[in-house]
This record gives structure tokens, C-alpha cells and sequence, in this order.
């Protein structure tokens, strides 16, 4: 099995373990998919149902390189050797496993270099302010995750989901001030939970727009994160803000600024997402084998997205 096509299933299986709220079904790019519940057995079935939103996730990837535009903000520029699930068929997927995307949600990439996937998501929150990444104390910031991240537990706990515990930094957070990037990662564990299920980690970075911020969140595992960095910074680069929406055409006079300043992507902000990050990190070994079950269907295809010439499977 190659590593794309174990990318590829692994992110069709462990995102439905998200759980924020769904927007309507929008297909940004690539080809229409049919709906999931395009027969009468996907519509009562739930097997069918899942294996329906599996060949429409499959069919809508689009392989790099090539542009893809994000959010009427910016593009992300796609290298070769990955592939992008635009939003509307990726949280079809979620849906038919009873899971929920945001709003902010734009879609999913992932890739042969990729041990995991990338959550890409837009936030239109105005104009971050990103004067406090000059003085933050990275202690402060993680013990600020740490106990949001408890806050947020209780909502888990009422949903009936594990509840996870911050460990430490992966890396603390860095700011790239001439370029509006943010990058941080921090592991997690759940509460709990078997020794063997390993740590997860969220490998978090964002480039600040006019309107708001771009976030790429690579879910990995704290193994394989050293080696996974350089991707989730090539990633990072090739997205950018369209002209007109990047940060310095921000105008003071008419345009919104965001409520919070740059330390709640790292705190606050942060730890109300990271439950869906965690969950899909600490899970990434352990779902390993119901992700190849959950989409046996579509492997043959799969296996093809990105034409292997080498006879590898």
C-alpha cells in the first residue's frame, strides 16, 4: 500500500471524528460528486451512506501541482506529489458518519510526504492584531492551552467524547513577523487512555490576512512530527493572500479588527479547536486499520489519484 493511498484513507476515517458545527454542502473546486445519499440504500444504510461519501470524497481530489482558491481570500498553491479535498465533499464525508465541520472549514490535504493530513480552514475574524507576539511568554501561553483546553473538556464530557490533556510544546509558538505567520505545536493526550495509543500532535501554523487568517493544522503523531515540520512549512509557504486581502492593505478606517489578539490562536482561540485535533492525533495509529476497512470499496481507485507509474501499491 502506498503512502498516498495510506494517507488518503486515513483521512477519510479519522476526520469524522470531528465536532463543530456543519455548514451547508459546498463543492469549491474539481469535479461535482453525487450526493451521498444517491440511492435508496445510502440514503437507510449506513455502510452505503459511508461508502457513497468515500467515492464522492475520491472523486472530487484534486492533485497538485495547481492553484487552489481558498475562501475568495488566497490560494493555495498545491505541489506536486499532493492532493486537496475541497469542503463540500470532504464534509459529506464527516456528515455520513455523523461528524460536523465549520463554517471556517475549506477542506483537507493530503499527500505521499504527509504521515496524516492537513485541516486547511479560513476564519474571517478582521484584522488580527500581532503586536503582543513581541513581549508573550511561551509559558504563560501554554499554561493558557492548557487550561482552556480543560474548559473545553466539559463539553466533551456532556457529548459523551474522550477529553484530552495538553502535554507540553512540540514547538513553541514563533512568529514571523515580516510574513504574518504564526506557527506552534503543541502534544496531546487523552485522559485515560492506553499507553500504545502514543501521543498526538497538532502541528498548527496560520498567515494573517486583512479580513481574517488562513490556518493549516497537520495531524500527525509525536514520532513521525520531526520529520513532518519541513511539509507542514512548504505548506505553509505556498499559501498566500490575494491582493487586496493581505495583511498590509489592512485600512484602519473602514476595515474590522478581531476581537482578540494574536496569543488566542495560541491560547484561547486555540484550545476551543483542539479537542477536534487532538482526538484525530491521538486516534491516528489506533483507526489506522478501520480506515482501511471504512473505504476497502474505493482502494482500487484510490490507488490511482495520482497515476503511480512504479507499480507500487
Amino acid at each position: 500500500m502506498s503512502t498516498l493511498l495510506r494517507s488518503v484513507l486515513t483521512t477519510l476515517a479519522l476526520v469524522t471524528l470531528s465536532a463543530v458545527a456543519l455548514p451547508p454542502p459546498a463543492f469549491a473546486e474539481g469535479p461535482a460528486s453525487p450526493p451521498v445519499a444517491s440511492s435508496p440504500a445510502a440514503a437507510t444504510d449506513p455502510q452505503a451512506r459511508l461508502a457513497a461519501a468515500a467515492q464522492a470524497a475520491q472523486a472530487a481530489l484534486q492533485k497538485g501541482p495547481r492553484d487552489i482558491a481558498l475562501a475568495g481570500q488566497g490560494v493555495l498553491k498545491l505541489p506536486e506529489g499532493f492532493g486537496f479535498i475541497p469542503a463540500g465533499p470532504a464534509g459529506e464525508f464527516l456528515k455520513a458518519q455523523g461528524s460536523r465541520v465549520g463554517p471556517d472549514f475549506q477542506g483537507l490535504v493530503v499527500g505521499d510526504a504527509i504521515d496524516g493530513f492537513v485541516v486547511v480552514r479560513f476564519e474571517d475574524a478582521g484584522y488580527v492584531k500581532d503586536e503582543e507576539a513581541r513581549e508573550w511568554d511561551a509559558a504563560k501561553l501554554l499554561d493558557n492551552l492548557k487550561s482552556g483546553t480543560e474548559a473545553a473538556n466539559e463539553d466533551r464530557r456532556k457529548l459523551g467524547m474522550p477529553e484530552f490533556s495538553v502535554q507540553g510544546w512540540v514547538e513553541a509558538p514563533r512568529y514571523d513577523e515580516a510574513n504574518h505567520r504564526l506557527v506552534w505545536s503543541a502534544s496531546t493526550r487523552e485522559k485515560n487512555g492506553a499507553a500504545s495509543d502514543g501521543d498526538g500532535v497538532n502541528y498548527n501554523t496560520y498567515v494573517l490576512g486583512r479580513e481574517g487568517y488562513f490556518s493549516m493544522n497537520l495531524v500527525t503523531s509525536l514520532a513521525t512530527v520531526e520529520q513532518q515540520k519541513p511539509v507542514a512549512q512548504q505548506l505553509l509557504a505556498a499559501l498566500s493572500f490575494d491582493e487586496g486581502k493581505r495583511y498590509a492593505d489592512f485600512n484602519s478606517s473602514t476595515d474590522k479588527v478581531a476581537e482578540y489578539g494574536l496569543a488566542a490562536l495560541v491560547g484561547g482561540i486555540a484550545a476551543k479547536k483542539l479537542g477536534l485535533l487532538a482526538t484525530l492525533g491521538v486516534f491516528l495509529a489506533k483507526f489506522w486499520k478501520v480506515a482501511a476497512l471504512a473505504v476497502v470499496g474505493a482502494g482500487a481507485g484510490l490507488r490511482k489519484l495520482f497515476g503511480r507509474k512504479d507499480g507500487q501499491a
